[in-house]
């Protein structure tokens, strides 16, 4: 558990520092993101986006297992 605690922190930390270069990364403006813009109303679905995401975290910690 402190493993892993550790590492969460150390990439937290790191996504922090890289942020400026990460906010231009095109993630979240993926084909098959839903957005709904309509006047007084806008609804963002991230599907695309979220299972990129989830693939990611699921390749990492079946990394760190190994």
């Amino acid at each position: 558990m402190q493993k892993l605690l550790i590492i969460t922190g150390v990439v937290i930390i790191v996504a922090g520092i890289a942020w400026p270069w990460l906010s231009k990364l095109p993630v979240g403006r993926l084909p098959g993101d839903i957005i709904i813009d309509r006047p007084g109303m806008k609804v963002f679905f991230p599907i695309t986006t979220m299972v990129v995401v989830s693939v990611l975290i699921s390749l990492i910690l079946w990394l760190l297992r190994k």
